[in-house]
């Protein structure tokens, strides 16, 4: 059984984790996490938190040995650089919620005088260590030749266009894109709509993809509702703040489309069974199909705005302006890399679910057993420019 615990707070001294069930033999670097971490900060249009405090870089302070996991525990930190800097500067507007944020709501559930009690935890400062978490798993992922990508397909009004490209093509698009976005053409209109939306003191959403290839079939779960593999996906996804949608696949699409039109049809080929399409996003039943599969979130914009909304304060109950606090234009460059750690995690829970053993080299054995036998009957497309056929 895989899993993990976050604990921190966003201007505390640190951001740590543990995560449980890895099994042993699983080789891990520090440099490996920090490129992803550093994927999370450096995406044009954030904050001069990230831009220029936080240089986030993990230590691993236990469950390795000689640079490789042992079976117990691992141990991740991640400094807070900003937490020797932070001060309340206007701490009356720490009585005044934010529309959209998690302030109001927390305050009255947990009783707080002080929003920022609120704030420490529900701020996407979290996210940092999450995505480090999932940095570990895409490197056990690995092992068994499953990539994840998360890349931007949308930023206010200006969409991406991507077509026919193959894997290392479009990844190698995403990685040089100041927006991680694959279509050089939308991430330059993009960045001009982040400009646009910071002189005018607003903010953005859009949508952002995970895809993740070469997943075998049969992760997850039509038995158990609550092991969906679809469902667990989606819980990661809207887990992220600022997410207020998600979608598999067709997604919305398929809502007003015949049933000819959107389920995926089955042919043989060399004796083995394949589809064409992959409308279903690599997912049927609550179970992989050994096609890519395909995870959409919906970002909002984000709830701080340079131009503050109407608000109420908590001690006087007189009208005024919510705070501004300090905060990127939009994040979903952002949320398409923690997206991806997410997705990565679920991936490798199920992983571990499925071929489970106290060692890479006992999961191995157990996977390509499997794979042995499924490949004879299941053929597998990973062709991007199927995805959305």
């Amino acid at each position: 059984m895989l899993r993990f615990l976050t604990a921190g707070e966003s201007h505390g001294m640190a951001l740590t984790a543990i995560i449980e069930g890895l099994p042993a033999g699983l080789v891990i670097k520090d440099s490996d996490i920090n490129t992803m971490l550093a994927r999370r900060q450096n995406c044009y249009g954030r904050g001069n938190r990230m831009k220029k405090i936080e240089k986030d870089r993990v230590i691993i302070t236990g469950g390795l040995r000689h640079g490789a996991t042992i079976g117990s525990p691992l141990s991740l930190y991640l400094e807070n650089k900003d937490w020797l800097n932070r001060k309340d500067k206007n701490p009356s507007a720490r009585k005044i919620p934010r529309p959209g944020h998690a302030d109001l709501a927390g305050a009255l559930k947990y009783g707080f005088e002080d929003i920022q009690n609120v704030i420490e935890r529900s701020s996407a400062r979290e996210t940092a260590i999450r995505t480090a978490v999932g940095a570990v798993t895409e490197i056990l992922l690995a092992e068994f030749g499953i990539i994840v990508t998360g890349h931007v397909i949308k930023i206010g009004r200006k969409a991406a266009s991507v077509s026919n490209l193959n894997m290392d093509r479009f990844r190698n698009q995403v990685c040089s894109s100041p927006v991680y976005c694959a279509d050089p053409k939308g991430s330059k209109a993009m960045c001009a709509e982040i400009d646009k939306a910071k002189s005018q003191g607003d903010t953005l959403g859009g949508i952002f993809e995970v895809i993740a290839c070469n997943v075998p079939i049969g992760l997850g779960s039509f038995v158990h509702w609550d092991r969906r593999l679809d469902g667990k996906l989606a819980q990661v996804i809207m887990s992220i703040p600022s997410v207020k949608a998600v979608e598999i696949g067709e997604g919305f699409k398929a809502c007003s489309l015949p049933g000819s039109r959107v389920h995926d049809r089955l042919y043989e080929k060399n004796d083995a069974i394949i589809r064409r399409t992959n409308r279903a996003g690599g997912i049927e039943g609550g179970v992989s199909n050994g096609d890519t599969i395909i995870v959409r979130g919906y970002a909002k914009p984000i709830s701080s705005l340079r131009n503050p909304l109407s608000s109420v304060n908590l001690e006087t109950m007189q009208e005024t302006k919510a705070p501004y606090v300090r905060s990127d234009v939009w994040i979903v460059p952002a949320a398409s890399v923690i997206g991806e750690a997410l997705v990565s995690w679920v991936i490798a829970e199920r992983l571990v679910e499925k071929f489970g053993g106290d060692s890479v080299k006992e999961m191995r054995n157990n996977y390509e057993a499997f794979m042995n036998n499924t490949n004879l009957r299941v053929g597998r497309s990973n062709d991007l420019s199927q995805r959305r056929a």
